[in-house]
């Protein structure tokens, strides 16, 4: 059996956490930039809000409804999401964290000493004795079944933050009541298909004989088909390895200079590799786009991406930052005001085993390995881009997000260290 184990509204509660006087209340978390609403609370959306509305459209809500308005601070949300998985880690041998809000973990033998809804009831309850964090846990034979159980549990208030689907019956109703579109795995493409097959309900689908299964969809159709009749075999370390890793953001201002857009492209080219090196992969071609303000029709109109290859895939950040610098100046026009730019990192495979190649021009590859090794100890220790290029430039540079209503880094930076007064 798998849990699933969801923080609710985790983004709005992380921030309720650190300002209690914010129970009941309506809070909503914005994108970068302040620009769209990504997260919020029951009473938000009770009072005309959805997640994506831009906040300047429904500004006039937000004020009559009194709503608490925070940007978003990742730093501030991956901290407490170390906190939940790190509880879940001391009752619980195995736990994948999946995402910043969710957790798989294994509970395999634990039904020879506990029932599991209540052994799952007092790791959430404990979840939120010590980090006041909401969960709601699914328990099922697949993790598709469990995630479809998390959102049961989240729902409806009868389950006590836990909904077990743990015997046929159960799966059944479970599959006939909720939405095919929310289904884990089915995207647009296989929704149409299966709506077009009259497939409307996950329990349509689970009932197809598997022949017609394979013969219509490709394989991850096919193992979600398996994972909701409860023949777990989805790998979920797969899928985490993202076969694209993109970094991108609109500017807090328009910028037209080339420093200005070097350091932003610079500064996403680190991220990427970051992330790359993070989940233990290396790639080989580097893009980047840039584009100018599309909702200002005063202004000149521009948009364009660029690609370089690599001889050799890489995660160091130098190498894929020099690729980084040389497709923004193959595509970069001057008189142009720059309001969004990203880098995207593809044709992505494991780290191990290292590729050689005769003519590579990097001669000290292993040092350079180390290099960025202890780069990422020191940044993990004291702070992200506490080293950091010196190209990608320093705080406050003019493209970078707004972020008018962030909380301080409470958990991650000794200057903004929560005081309480007394």
């Amino acid at each position: 059996m798998y849990a699933l184990v969801d923080c609710n509204s985790f983004f709005c509660s992380v921030e309720k956490v650190f300002h209690p006087g914010l129970g009941g209340k309506p809070v909503v978390v914005l994108s970068s930039n302040d620009g769209c609403i990504v997260a919020l609370t029951p009473e938000a959306k009770a009072a005309g809000l959805h997640r994506g509305d831009p906040i300047f459209k429904v500004r006039d809500i937000v004020e009559r409804n009194n709503v608490h308005v925070f940007s978003t601070n990742m730093r501030l949300y991956a901290a407490m999401s170390d906190r939940v998985t790190d509880i879940l880690r001391k009752s619980i041998t195995h736990v994948e964290k999946y995402s910043i809000d969710e957790s798989f973990c294994d509970l395999e033998g634990y039904d020879r000493y506990h029932t599991l809804t209540d052994f799952m009831r007092g790791v959430a309850e404990e979840i939120r004795l010590y980090t006041d964090i909401p969960v709601s846990v699914g328990i099922a034979p697949s993790k598709t079944l469990a995630k479809i159980g998390s959102k049961f549990a989240k729902q409806y208030e009868g389950y006590r933050g836990v909904c077990a689907i743990d015997t046929d019956a159960k799966r059944r109703k479970a599959l006939s009541l909720f939405p095919l579109s929310d289904v884990w795995g089915i995207g647009r493409h296989t929704l149409e298909k299966l709506l077009y097959h009259g497939i409307t309900t996950p329990l349509d689908f689970a009932d197809r004989k598997e022949s017609w299964v394979r013969s219509h969809l490709f394989l991850p159709g096919v193992q979600t088909w398996l994972e909701l009749n409860g023949t777990p075999c989805i790998d979920t370390h797969e899928i985490r390895r993202n076969t694209n890793i993109c970094t991108s953001r609109s500017f807090g201002n328009m910028i037209a200079d080339i420093a200005s857009l070097c350091s932003a492209i610079a500064s996403f080219a680190a991220s990427c590799a970051n992330k790359l090196r993070g989940q233990g992969s290396v790639a080989r071609t580097v893009t980047v786009f840039v584009m100018s303000n599309r909702f200002r029709d005063d202004l000149p109109q521009y948009a364009n991406s660029a690609s370089r290859s690599l001889s050799v895939a890489t995660s160091d950040t130098m190498e894929l930052t020099s690729a980084a610098m040389e497709a923004l100046m193959s595509i970069f026009l001057p008189g142009i005001r720059y309001k969004k730019a990203g880098v995207v990192l593809s044709d992505i495979v494991p780290a191990a085993p290292f590729e050689q190649y005769l003519f590579d021009e990097i001669k000290n590859r292993p040092q350079r390995k180390d290099l960025m090794r202890v780069m990422d100890d020191i940044n993990c220790r004291h702070g992200v881009k506490t080293l950091h290029l010196a190209v990608e430039g320093v705080d406050k540079e003019a493209w970078h997000v707004r972020s008018e209503y962030r909380s301080p880094n409470y958990l991650t930076d000794i200057d903004e260290i929560l005081t309480i007064k007394i």
